[in-house]
């Protein structure tokens, strides 16, 4: 639960609005647009929870998963781990060692160890690209959407202090019938639970009415995600070779190095493929294969508060709260029967391949169940300093 001296604490921000999260959302410098949609839900996090005590609600786990999705987005560090796993690999090395003897052999004025980077480099950083631009775009897609009605119920509903039928009824009103992607009908049903839950004396009933609310936004925000998904996992096996030896070339044969480039394109007008072009579609094949493996084993990593680092290709192994031991409501039962293959168990909650979307809910129901009950979620997503850096629209120093 937020206390009085903690960054995250109800005292310490207020509570965001429509407008500050359109402005957020239209913010074009991804970096700090990730930034302050991490922010924004870990402020609307403890705003409900200040309501609801310390029950997660999606936005309390939405912190945490903008939070991971940031190292992608910021992808600095992300291309450096890359770079030296990949050099790890059998036949890299004797890879980049021939393309750049024959890169020297072309007039190429750098070291070895130099055109080694280069090159290498290239890759990665096409990679990296593709997947900070796809986790940046889905960053953006359920903010926008999901973080706005959160903002609006709360305005709406959330100083009621006697279940009012009439101001649900509104609320929903405003959103689209149907189901997802385009449609709003897991949204309007969620928070129909939400606002039920704010008026339900019995802690087990309010505890699964809150579980409901948070699964069914997850349902519709994973659905609404899966091209953006896919795209980032799929970042490595889009590398086009053409585009690698045209700007590796451009690197290093910039103005003066025409040379270089003129023999090679002698060679391509009279239907040679010059063995610096097999080689690049070697290198580019070999490290398509490691830097799949690498990219998804980061994508599907998340970290919650205090120090759970959660794989999320292997089986949960923490436990369900009391609360949320024997569930009780028809329809959390009926959603599970959908989404949980494994019921009142953890088996199987891996997923093993995260662009499936029955395989990701499954995952994201067992970690909403598990972690329901616990305060750590509630925990800042920033230090006072980054906060105040972030309020005036600067990126802050230190680790984010």
């Amino acid at each position: 639960m937020p206390s009085p001296d903690n960054p995250s604490s109800e005292a310490n921000r207020p509570i965001p609005t429509v407008a500050e999260i359109d402005t957020i959302a239209a913010l074009t410098q991804p970096v700090l647009r990730n930034l302050l949609i991490t922010q924004c839900y870990c402020d609307l996090s403890a705003v409900l929870a200040a309501r609801t005590g310390p029950a997660a609600n999606w936005c309390s786990f939405a912190t945490w998963a903008s939070k991971q999705a940031g190292q992608t987005i910021r992808r600095e560090d992300l291309r450096d781990t890359l770079h030296e796993l990949v050099l790890e690999k059998p036949g890299i090395r004797a890879s980049l060692g021939l393309i750049a003897a024959l890169l020297q052999k072309l007039g190429a004025r750098q070291t070895l160890q130099e055109l080694w980077k280069l090159t290498l480099g290239h890759i990665i950083a096409a990679v990296t690209d593709r997947a900070s631009d796809a986790v940046s775009r889905g960053n953006k897609k359920v903010f926008e959407e999901i973080a706005r009605e959160f903002a609006r119920f709360i305005a709406a509903c959330y100083a009621d202090t006697a279940y009012n039928q009439q101001h649900i009824e509104d609320f929903c009103a405003q959103l689209k019938p149907g189901p997802p992607p385009e449609g709003q009908a897991y949204l309007a049903l969620a928070f129909t639970r939400y606002y039920a839950a704010l008026f339900e004396d019995d802690p087990q009933r309010r505890a699964e009415l809150q579980l409901l609310a948070n699964l069914e936004i997850g349902f519709h925000e994973q659905t609404r995600l899966q091209p953006e998904i896919a795209e980032s996992l799929n970042a490595a096996i889009t590398i086009d070779p053409q585009q690698i030896r045209e700007r590796l070339l451009a690197d290093i044969f910039p103005g003066n190095g025409w040379w270089g480039r003129l023999r090679l394109l002698f060679q391509r007008l009279f239907g040679k493929v010059s063995l610096l072009d097999k080689a690049i579609d070697m290198l580019v094949q070999q490290a398509q294969q490691h830097v799949r493996k690498l990219l998804t084993a980061h994508l599907l990593t998340l970290t919650i508060p205090p120090h759970h680092r959660l794989q999320l290709g292997h089986d949960l192994t923490a436990i369900y709260p009391a609360l949320l031991q024997t569930l009780i409501n028809p329809d959390l039962l009926a959603l599970l029967a959908k989404i949980d293959p494994t019921p009142d168990s953890l088996l199987e909650s891996g997923a093993t391949d995260w662009a499936n979307l029955p395989e990701r809910m499954h995952f994201i129901a067992e970690l909403f169940r598990c972690y329901h009950s616990t305060h750590d979620i509630f925990d800042a997503a920033f230090t006072t300093e980054q906060l105040t850096a972030l309020r005036l629209g600067k990126i802050p120093e230190g680790q984010l």
